[in-house]
């Protein structure tokens, strides 16, 4: 019995552009890592405005001075007692928009009352809560910190809203950057350009891919410097307030949630941004074997020929 040929599947003609699935794939991955990163934005905007849930375990720095005596000086048991009775809370924690404070055995009590541009004095807070119209001499370092403390703060809040807009409104636009006919899908045939057109490539640049490329920029560039002024801000504090040279016994803790859902947030705006270059690249760069060979082949897409050397044998019609 004769054994039946063996067929192999014919390699199949190179598709140019992109296919259905995968431009929406890539329209979906980009809208999914700002909608990702949106929300970890707006947990971060509204973390410790209020005492809610996922709120008021949502902050920057938690201030802890429920034993702001040490326990070595005589009855500081009882000093510490008296501090709390005449309006000292155990703890204050710090947000973008105000700070709430509160005491160890009932946890938060009060949250001021949310200000546009916030910044966190702590000295202001604990001297009017503890003696009303109180004041007190501070180092000239101190002072010049709170000085630069509150030029951060108001850069820190300002920047987190605008990556915040940005980041909802790239949700949306964003899969708009994604084409299945870029630039790079030119084929040498005419013919298949004529079936499946592509993109002019100076006009899909600088009216699609390039305005993208500035809207992820800047939103990536928004959000990580927001991020980095805010971890580097309160970092500054919390070593100020546990420093050992100003003898405070001050316990302070950064908020690691809050640094988590920032830093999140940042990672996301970064990746979508190196996404957007990738594509600005591929369609600068793409396609140009299939321009050249455009451009050699003329305007009937004749097959590009090698040229030939100096001593390459001279080409001649056969005559009979």
């Amino acid at each position: 019995m004769a054994n039946l040929p063996f067929f192999r599947k014919a390699p199949q003609r190179p598709e140019y552009g992109r296919s259905r699935s995968k431009v929406l794939w890539h329209r979906l991955l980009r809208s999914f890592l700002y909608l990702i990163a949106w929300i970890f934005l707006v947990l971060v905007v509204i973390g410790d405005v209020s005492n809610k849930p996922v709120l008021r375990q949502t902050w920057f720095l938690k201030i802890d001075l429920s034993n702001i005596i040490p326990l070595s000086v005589p009855n500081a048991v009882l000093i510490n007692s008296i501090a709390r009775s005449i309006g000292l809370h155990d703890f204050y924690t710090v947000g973008l928009w105000n700070f709430c404070e509160g005491y160890n055995d009932s946890g938060i009590t009060k949250c001021s009352k949310p200000e546009t541009l916030y910044w966190f004095n702590p000295v202001e807070i604990i001297m009017s809560e503890l003696l009303s119209g109180a004041t007190i001499a501070l180092p000239g370092d101190i002072t010049d910190a709170l000085k630069i403390a509150r030029i951060a703060s108001h850069w820190m809040f300002a920047l987190f809203i605008l990556s915040t807009i940005l980041t909802f409104v790239m949700i949306f636009l964003s899969p708009l950057a994604t084409s299945s006919r870029p630039p790079q899908s030119i084929a040498p045939d005419p013919n298949v350009n004529a079936a499946h057109p592509a993109h002019r490539r100076r006009t899909f640049i600088f009216l699609r891919a390039f305005p993208f490329f500035i809207l992820t920029f800047l939103t990536a560039l928004f959000t990580i410097v927001a991020s980095v002024v805010a971890t580097v801000m309160f970092i500054i504090f919390k070593n100020v307030f546990t420093s050992a040279d100003y003898n405070l016994n001050i316990e302070a803790e950064l908020g690691t949630r809050m640094m988590a859902f920032m830093w999140i947030a940042s990672g996301c705006n970064l990746l979508s941004f190196i996404l957007q270059l990738g594509s600005c690249c591929a369609a600068c760069c793409g396609g140009r074997k299939a321009r050249k060979a455009l451009k050699n082949g003329g305007a009937n897409g004749l097959p590009v020929r090698e040229k030939e050397g100096p001593h390459s044998p001279a080409t001649t019609t056969a005559t009979e």
